[in-house]
């Protein structure tokens, strides 16, 4: 893309305090909305008042005032809502709230030449505001941005960037969006979105935001656009291009056990009993079979292979790797859409995202490719394939795989199905004294500790099954509760209750990311923990918020990464093990999840990584973290947090891949095989292996080994049997000396036996280090 760019540096300091001389837009819009909500106090207007002490208003945190523009877009009925931004037209400014109005017109005081613009643009995460010119908004069907004059309005830094010249500028979709339903040209708008979209037009987002982009993706869809109307072009009789016949049903897979999507389904623990299935495209019907095996009622249709099977409605409907193989965007989209017709409960859509090789023979066709077998592939986006869904369904679709989407019917069981997939795993605190009333009563008062446990507070009515016993006997919860703290320790109690906080705040943080659901559309164990943990939604939305916001600084992530108390630590990165990621600090929890949440986890990851100078998480794959020693990697998915752009690695037939070492720096002490892990550690730190502390391959680290007249088996070091004699004796002294010098390193730690190298000769006696270990 081509542009200019200029700079007009308005204020240097980041500070809000007022030196009385100059002033901000942030700062000015800190005094001019506390004064509206000061006033709108003393209107007993609590619904939108706020309030700060006047001794504070200097010191306003950025990430509060931000929040607070935040809850007002998102809260907006008119404009164009993204995850990082909101979009509005000049002419729906007077409809905005009272506070988007005051932080609007504070930029606009401070810019010149911005009387033009056609749309606002105000960031969510950054105290930035836009100006964007398109000149043609009303007449072309999708106008080319022209100029965009930026600033950022805590530091009044004002950037501005000249499309003009650019030979391939973005341009507008959807521009109902941006105005008001009084605007006078939004039914024409809006007919021409529902056109676009029943064409499937808009589907394509990874290619359409640019003017070349667009007018190509037309070409291949047939169709032009003309006075706000969709043409479809006129086929050409006597085309050069030859486009094979396309073989769908090619595209089929005997199955030999059940397909991911449909097992991610019962590992997620959403079906209940009886519940019932339906395969939309089954192909040769092995999904049937093995559902039908688990003891569940099961159908499939196919066009090719089962194409008499009568189409019923289930609680469950999969449509899985079928919209790949349509060529068509029409069938493409009524295939979708007739799988979510048949739905009752669950849809789980699946498609191929990634192309593993790309010397297959295949050749483009409209927006995939034909392979060499004559059937055709569209490889999405994982960002892409969310897009196509939610805007074909009219839905918020939950990653849960690469390439895998959940859909749910009721709204509410899918917010409570994302909540469940940021909570903790919490063990019911155990009995500290002996307290005869709680003795007498534990068996009627387990089930009340263990859904205390579960969330964190007191049940409210209905929600324990055993309620009846209970208030039968101790009348109220609250005193059935006073027991049980005689016996247990309330530190322990507040512990959880803390954590599930936590758990929330991730949730909830990751909902700001989209359109977050109002109070109401929770289901009803979430507003009561939110309620009970939180006092009400608003206050738990800021602080979520907030922690939010704290992403956006690097240093405050990087200080996360470098404070944490779990996990293998290299400059610039933290690496912890999937099972670890709970124990994290919630900020390290949400960083993860903004990564999670859109594109979803990549299958089997073993290890995260979170990269603390750029937005970046890695997943990586070591199939067999638990049993070897120094695991191979097999696979890694890289995923940029500033596009969401996904980049793969497959390590699988690489003769020299990267391997682990220090496997217990990865998972808590609580870990299975930690004690394994930590003791073979030692074991190399004693004989110097480990120095260094580069990544190591796996040819290379043999090679060390060897060297070092050492080999590993089943977690342990043994001396190589074949070993020179003098070598050997040269590194046993060696051995020796570093541990002799790291004691007088650390005085002050206590002293344990040696773990020494074992022999590998037949009578396998250990071979004795003469220092002990520091641990």
């Amino acid at each position: 893309m081509n542009y200019d760019t200029s700079t007009n540096t308005f204020l240097d300091s980041n500070s809000l305090e007022n030196d009385e001389k100059l002033l901000t837009p942030l700062m000015v819009f800190a005094r001019e909305v506390f004064l509206y909500e000061k006033e709108a106090i003393s209107e007993q207007d609590s619904a939108n008042a706020v309030p700060y002490s006047l001794d504070d208003i200097n010191n306003l945190c950025v990430d509060n005032l931000l929040a607070k523009v935040a809850r007002c877009c998102r809260d907006s009925k008119v404009g164009k809502k993204l995850p990082t931004a909101f979009y509005v037209h000049v002419s729906a400014l007077q409809t905005l709230s009272p506070v988007l109005g005051i932080y609007e017109n504070c930029a606009r005081r401070t810019l010149e030449n911005i009387d033009e613009a056609t749309l606002v643009k105000i960031s969510l995460h950054q105290p930035k505001i836009s100006y964007l010119f398109y000149p043609d908004f009303d007449t072309d069907a999708h106008p080319a941005l022209q100029t965009s004059i930026q600033i950022n309005v805590a530091t009044g830094e004002v950037k501005c960037f000249d499309y003009s010249n650019s030979e391939n500028p973005p341009v507008l979709h959807r521009k109902e969006t941006f105005v008001a339903a009084d605007y006078p040209h939004y039914e024409k708008f809006s007919r021409l979105t529902r056109s676009e979209e029943k064409w499937g037009l808009l589907d394509n987002t990874s290619v359409i935001g640019t003017r070349d982009g667009w007018l190509k993706y037309l070409g291949y869809c047939g169709v032009e656009i003309q006075d706000h109307t969709v043409v479809e072009r006129l086929k050409q009789e006597n085309s050069e291009v030859s486009i094979p016949k396309i073989e769908r049903h090619k595209a089929a897979m005997v199955r030999n056990s059940l397909s991911k999507p449909l097992r991610l389904v019962l590992e997620a623990d959403l079906v209940r009993d009886g519940a019932t299935f339906f395969d939309y495209g089954c192909g040769y019907g092995g999904d049937v079979k093995y559902i039908a095996q688990e003891g569940y009622a099961i159908s499939g249709w196919d066009p090719y292979y089962q194409p008499d099977t009568p189409r019923i409605c289930a609680d469950v409907v999969n449509i899985g790797y079928v919209i790949n193989v349509i060529e068509s965007l029409a069938e493409r989209r009524e295939a979708l859409l007739n799988a979510w017709e048949l739905t009752k409960n669950l849809l789980v859509v699946a498609a191929q995202v990634l192309i593993d090789d790309s010397d297959r023979g295949q050749i483009a066709y409209g927006d995939g490719v034909i392979t060499s077998r004559n059937t055709f592939q569209k490889y999405y986006e994982q960002e892409e394939l969310k897009v196509y869904i939610d805007q074909v369904l009219n839905v918020d679709a939950i990653p849960v795989a690469l390439g895998i989407y959940f859909v749910f019917r009721d709204a509410a069981e899918g917010e409570g199905f994302r909540a469940s997939r940021f909570r903790s795993h919490l063990s019911t605190p155990r009995v500290r004294s002996q307290v005869k009333r709680f003795e007498d009563y534990a068996e009627m008062l387990a089930p009340l500790m263990a859904f205390v446990s579960d969330r964190g507070r007191l049940p409210v009515k209905g929600e324990l099954a055993e309620e009846s016993a209970i208030k039968g006997e101790f009348h109220s919860f609250n005193r059935a509760w006073r027991v049980i703290l005689q016996a247990t320790d309330a530190d322990d109690w507040e512990t959880i209750a803390d954590k599930r906080r936590q758990d929330l705040l991730v949730y909830l943080a990751l909902n700001g990311l989209g359109e977050r659901p109002s109070m109401r559309r929770l289901p009803a164990q979430i507003r009561n923990d939110i309620k009970g943990l939180f006092d009400n939604y608003q206050k738990a939305c800021t602080l979520a918020d907030l922690m939010l916001y704290s992403l956006g600084k690097a240093d405050i992530v990087a200080d996360c990464c470098e404070d944490s108390a779990i996990g293998y630590k290299q400059p610039g990165s933290l690496s912890v093990h999937v099972s670890a990621l709970e124990e994290l600090d919630p900020l390290l929890r949400l960083y993860e999840g903004c990564a999670n949440r859109t594109i979803g986890r990549l299958d089997g990851a073993t290890i995260i990584k979170f990269h603390a100078r750029k937005p970046q998480i890695s997943y990586l794959f070591y199939p067999d973290f638990d049993t070897n020693p120094h695991p191979a990697l097999h696979t890694s998915m890289h995923i940029d947090l500033r596009d969401l752009s996904v980049s793969y690695q497959d390590y699988s037939d690489v003769y020299n891949p990267p391997i682990l070492v220090r496997k217990e720096a990865f998972v808590t002490a609580s870990y299975p095989h930690y004690d394994k892990f930590a003791k073979l550690t030692r074991q190399e730190e004693k004989l110097g292996i480990l120095d260094g502390g580069a990544v190591k391959k796996h040819r290379e680290w043999m090679k060390y080994l060897e060297e070092n007249c050492v080999k590993i088996k089943d977690h342990k070091l043994f001396w190589r049997s074949n070993a020179d004699p003098e070598r050997l004796k040269m590194l046993q002294k060696a051995a020796s000396e570093r541990q002799q010098k790291k004691i007088e390193l650390n005085p002050g730690k206590s002293e344990q036996t040696a773990e020494g190298i074992e022999d590998g000769k037949e009578d396998g006696q250990k071979v004795q280090i003469e220092a002990v270990d520091h641990r």
